[in-house]
């Protein structure tokens, strides 16, 4: 299940909330080499982890095994801050309805095809834009991510052209929430809805989404 991390129950989370940290940075730095994040604590935290960022978390059994980030467009993100030039096409988006998405990861004892991990994360995601009534996702990602949001049946929308960073073929894309994306993520590795876990404010997946899962 996915756990639902802000502000108001972060504290619930400390420890989890800090083993991601170290994991992020065991995947980000010491597995995929972007030197550039490395810290003398172990720990992959940047300027965007802060009290506006919502973190979808992978537990079993209280471990991480996954999970990703959420950061509003209406204040600074990775796209505003750090590559509005992966947007200079269609221009930033930004909006109360628009939310970046950033820093997903699975560890990796629960990668390969057969893992349901990624795709529970993946589907988490659109789950809570889809609660919080977002219209859309903007995402800096390197291009390989494409044609697998594609086999989703996911609607991505360039907002600039691809560019090397780091030897990487990176470009800035936005994401339409869509139930529809959601449904075919679940499909795609027979998960079962809901999938996520809220802790602050008591159920809130709807019914017909309860029952009407796939």
């Amino acid at each position: 299940m996915i756990h639902i991390i802000d502000a108001s129950n972060r504290r619930l989370y400390a420890d989890q909330i800090e083993e991601h940290f170290r994991i992020r940075h065991r995947i980000y730095v010491e597995e995929r080499r972007w030197m550039e994040l490395e810290r003398p604590d172990g720990r992959e935290v940047d300027q965007f982890d802060t009290d506006d960022a919502v973190y979808l978390l992978a537990l079993k059994e209280g471990k991480v095994i996954g999970g990703s980030r959420l950061v509003p467009t209406l204040g600074p993100h990775l796209m505003s801050e750090v590559f509005p030039y992966l947007a200079n096409i269609r221009g930033l988006q930004r909006g109360p309805d628009i939310v970046e998405w950033t820093r997903i990861f699975v560890v990796p004892e629960y990668r390969g095809r057969e893992s349901t991990v990624l795709h529970t994360v993946l589907a988490g995601i659109l789950e809570y834009c889809l609660e919080q009534h977002f219209s859309a996702i903007t995402v800096v990602m390197e291009t390989w991510w494409m044609p697998r949001f594609l086999e989703l049946g996911w609607e991505v929308k360039p907002l600039g052209l691809p560019t090397m960073i780091d030897g990487m073929s990176c470009i800035g894309t936005m994401i339409s929430v869509t139930e529809e994306a959601w449904r075919n993520t679940l499909a795609f590795k027979r998960i079962a809805a809901p999938t996520l876990v809220d802790r602050r404010h008591g159920p809130h997946i709807t019914e017909e989404r309860r029952t009407n899962h796939v």
